[in-house]
């Protein structure tokens, strides 16, 4: 069992690595350009694009779960069903995309409050890269596919890959033709075109027989699509309450000051860092699940639970480990300004704390999208926001200040665990029997 969670998890963690890696590079590109305001439109667009990329995460999360179900039940017809219904998906949202596209720009750009040659550039950005957005949501659904496969090697294939040649393209078009944020946008939509091709390449070079016997007639299925659209609304309102969460804790901390706001910004980094690492193992989980619910193999399926969480949270641990023993050097990486080492030192605490707390929820949200148990991974969000996040905050924000901002984020995702322990049971546990 070991074997198989590795053979999934690694892959994902430098699949997930390699993205704030390249992403790094980009800006360093960008950074030593003429003008600052071309830094100022990437990071604009680039949130833009996050915005509406991770909320339509669940193409991928929800196509993982159906597919090892599936794959579990040996079901042949449905597998390749449930890539064509996510695929239609997945097209008709790019394409929907691209024709709202001037009504999005024009929303966004009402809530950035940005110089207006940073918004110049940062709308041409946006005009250029929207294009893409058919190509990166389908990737989305052949990521997913895969990972429901129990195949992690080919979504790190196509997630390295699709990075090295976004990097590749940025260079040839900043350096070679000279030109502006431009060609960073331009890059990202080859990068994700030639991506998509080579997933089709992939489909059919190792599954041609699969979908050779796949009929449209699976399109017609209505019951089906209101399955998939069920599962991935509950994944969209639980992803639009993380996002909420995190950028309620920016909005906040700017109410401390800038001083706050910006070792807030840094410390938060490290959250995020460590979710690309315990998410490897989150998508081993996914695929695992998935696949032993559709066997109905419940002693099976406990074991995977059981080992995920020990390799999951070991990882955290090293983390809180590493972040103990190396907190200076670590903050020195982000900043030089020695008033702001000295100011994160004081909350430096919560980064220690959270790996391992962390590790929980994210480990049983591997669980629950493998079960597909959207519903009770929903309704836990909400608890976790409503009962603990805001009143923890609300609370204690008089007394201790910026240290009341941290605490109910580690009791959010606490909670996230706690109430996840508790329904798995009735949510996870008994679609194995």
């Amino acid at each position: 069992m070991n074997k198989k969670i590795l053979y999934l998890a690694i892959p994902n963690i430098l699949s997930n690595l390699s993205i704030p890696l390249l992403s790094s590079v980009d800006t360093i590109i960008v950074g030593h350009m003429e003008k600052v305001s071309y830094l100022g439109a990437i990071a604009l667009g680039t949130m833009i694009f996050n915005f509406l990329y991770i909320g339509l995460g669940f193409l991928r999360m929800g196509t993982t779960g159906l597919t090892a179900q599936a794959y579990g039940r040996n079901d042949n017809e449905e597998i390749p069903a449930v890539f064509l219904r996510a695929l239609v998906v997945a097209l008709t949202i790019g394409v929907l995309l691209i024709l709202l596209q001037f009504p999005i720009k024009l929303a966004s750009m009402y809530f950035i409050n940005a110089s207006p040659e940073v918004e110049k550039y940062a709308s041409s950005y946006f005009d250029i890269r929207i294009y893409a957005a058919p190509a990166t949501l389908s990737l989305y659904v052949i990521h997913g596919w895969f990972l429901g496969m129990q195949n992690a090697r080919y979504p790190m294939y196509l997630a390295v890959g699709g990075n090295v040649l976004n990097l590749i393209f940025n260079l040839i078009f900043v350096y070679t033709f000279g030109m502006d944020s431009d060609g960073v946008a331009l890059g990202t939509v080859l990068a994700q075109y030639i991506g998509l091709a080579a997933g089709i390449f992939l489909l059919r070079k190792k599954h041609k027989n699969l979908f050779a016997s796949i009929h449209i007639s699976a399109l017609k299925n209505i019951q089906k699509f209101r399955q998939f659209f069920s599962l991935n609304f509950d994944i969209l309102v639980r992803t639009i309450i993380i996002v909420f969460a995190f950028n309620y804790f920016t909005i906040r901390s700017a109410d401390y000051g800038e001083d706050i706001l910006a070792v807030n910004a840094i410390l938060i980094q490290l959250w995020m860092i460590l979710s690309y690492g315990i998410d490897g193992f989150a998508f081993a989980a996914e695929s695992l699940t998935g696949k032993y619910i559709g066997k109905k193999d419940k002693t099976r399926l406990i074991q995977v639970i059981r080992y995920i969480f020990i390799w999951g949270t070991s990882m955290g641990i090293l983390f809180s480990v590493f972040y103990f023993f190396f907190e200076k050097p670590i903050l020195h990486i982000f900043t030089d300004k020695t008033e702001l080492v000295s100011l994160a030192s004081n909350f430096f605490v919560w980064s220690v704390i959270a790996p391992v707390v962390n590790s929980f929820c994210f480990i049983w949200d591997g669980i629950y999208i493998g079960a597909t148990a959207s519903r009770a991974m929903r309704n836990s969000m909400i608890i976790s926001l409503l009962i603990i996040y805001f009143p923890l905050y609300l609370i204690t924000r008089e007394y201790i200040g910026n240290h009341s901002l941290w605490l109910a984020m580690i009791g959010f995702m606490a909670a996230r665990g706690i109430t996840m322990t508790f329904y798995v049971k009735k949510h996870v546990l008994e679609k194995a029997v």
